[in-house]
C-alpha cells in the first residue's frame, strides 16, 4: 500500500463501512464509522460472519490515529471476532459527546479520560464505570514552536492561548492539570478549540495559539517535518491523565456478557501488540484493512507505538494488562481534588470494576 501524505489522513475504502442497519441517531450524525471483523471484506450481515454479534465502541478521537491502534488492531486482527463480537468502531464528535452517547444507551462502552470520567460522577452523579486501564500515563502531546515560543513548563502557558480539540474534554482538562501542577490558576491559559491533524501547527507558526493538543503520531509527524516543532509531555506534570474504558452502571448489568467480549479482545490484541517488539506482525495486518498518514509511514509508524506502548503499560511492559490499579486511580482523584478539578467526597474505588477483565 503506497503511503499516505501527512495532509491525507483517510481510512482505506475496503474497511470504510457504513451500515443502515445500524442507526446511531442524532447524536453522532456526521461522524466516523468503521467496522471489520478481520476478514478483507467484511459483511454487513452478522450472520454471514459465523454469528457474531454486533456490538459498537465509540471513539471520541478520530479512528485514523495510533493512538487507536488497540482497537484497530482487535479488529482487523480478528482478535474481537475470536470472542463472537462483530465490533464497529464508531466515531463521535469528541469525548464529550462519546460519554452523553453512551449514557443515551446508543452504545455499552467508550474510552475516556480519567480526569473526565472523574469529574463526571462528582459534578453531576454521572452512574460511570471504569472497566478497564488502557493507557496508564498520558495518550496526548503538546506542540508548540521552539523559536515562536518555547512550552516546556507549566509557567510557558500563562498569558497564551493552547488550542484544544474538544472545549471541556480530557485535551481542555489535561492543560488545566497542568496548569495547576505547576501551582497556577488554569484561567490563565486560554482555550480555542481546533483539529488534532498536522495542518493545525500553521496557527502556531502564525502565532495564533502557543501550541496544541495532539496525539504522539501526529507529534511524531510534526517533528519529522519540521525542526521548529517541539514536543511537551504533559505526563511530567499530570500524573491523572490515565485513560480508561468506561460502561455506566445499567449497561454494566444489562450488556455484561458483551462488555467482557470485549474487554477479551481488546486484552488479547493489547497483549499481542505488547510483545511484538518491532510490530513486524501487527503493521501488515494493521496495513491490510486501514490506510492513514502515521500508520502507513514507516518512520512515523514503529516510534509512535513504541512510545505508545509505553504509555498502555505505564513503563511496565511484564505490568498486568488493562487492570485498574486501586492506589493510581485513588491518587489520581487526590490530584484532581487538589487541583480544584473535581468535587471532594467522592469514593474512587466505587468507580472501577475489575471483575469484567479476562481472568489470568
Amino acid at each position: 500500500m503506497p503511503n499516505t501524505p501527512p495532509s491525507s489522513l483517510s481510512f482505506s475504502r475496503r474497511s470504510f463501512l457504513t451500515r443502515s442497519a445500524l442507526t446511531m441517531g442524532m447524536a453522532v450524525t456526521g461522524t466516523g464509522l468503521l467496522a471489520a471483523c478481520g476478514s478483507d471484506e467484511p459483511s454487513t450481515d452478522a450472520s454471514a460472519e459465523g454469528g457474531l454479534k454486533p456490538f459498537t465502541f465509540l471513539s471520541g478521537i478520530p479512528l485514523e490515529t495510533l493512538s487507536m491502534a488497540i482497537e484497530l488492531y482487535a479488529v482487523a486482527g480478528g482478535f474481537f471476532a475470536k470472542h463472537g463480537l462483530d465490533v464497529t468502531l464508531q466515531q463521535t464528535k469528541g469525548t464529550s459527546q462519546a460519554l452523553q452517547t453512551m449514557l443515551a444507551g446508543v452504545a455499552p462502552v467508550t474510552r475516556l479520560g480519567q480526569m473526565e470520567v472523574m469529574a463526571a460522577i462528582t459534578d453531576s452523579n454521572q452512574p460511570l464505570i471504569n472497566i478497564g486501564t488502557c493507557f496508564r500515563t498520558s495518550a496526548v502531546r503538546f506542540v508548540y514552536s521552539k523559536s515562536k515560543h518555547p512550552v516546556e513548563k507549566p509557567d510557558d502557558l500563562v498569558g497564551q492561548t493552547m488550542g484544544v480539540p474538544s472545549e471541556g474534554g480530557n485535551s481542555d482538562k489535561v492543560v488545566s492539570l497542568v496548569m495547576a501542577a505547576g501551582g497556577l490558576d488554569p484561567k490563565q491559559c486560554k482555550r480555542q478549540v481546533v483539529g488534532l491533524t498536522p495542518g493545525t501547527f500553521s496557527l502556531v507558526k502564525q502565532g495564533r495559539i502557543v501550541g496544541y493538543v495532539t496525539t504522539v503520531d501526529v507529534a511524531n509527524i510534526l517533528v519529522n517535518q519540521d525542526p521548529d516543532v517541539g514536543v511537551f509531555d504533559p505526563a511530567k506534570y499530570a500524573k491523572a491523565d490515565s485513560q480508561v474504558y468506561v460502561t455506566s452502571k445499567d449497561a454494566l448489568v444489562k450488556d455484561a456478557d458483551d462488555l467482557r467480549k470485549f474487554l477479551a479482545g481488546v486484552h488479547d490484541s493489547l497483549a499481542a501488540l505488547v510483545a511484538d517488539t518491532n510490530f513486524d506482525k501487527a503493521l501488515p495486518i494493521l496495513r491490510k484493512h486501514y490506510s492513514f498518514a502515521t500508520l502507513d509511514d514507516d518512520k512515523i509508524a514503529r516510534p509512535s507505538l513504541t512510545m505508545l506502548r509505553n504509555g498502555w503499560m505505564g513503563g511496565d511492559l511484564s505490568g498486568p494488562l488493562l487492570t485498574v490499579d486501586e492506589e493510581a486511580w485513588a491518587a489520581g482523584y487526590k490530584e484532581l481534588l487538589d487541583a480544584g478539578m473535581v468535587k471532594p467526597g467522592g469514593d474512587p474505588a466505587a468507580w472501577y470494576d475489575n471483575s469484567m477483565l479476562p481472568k489470568a
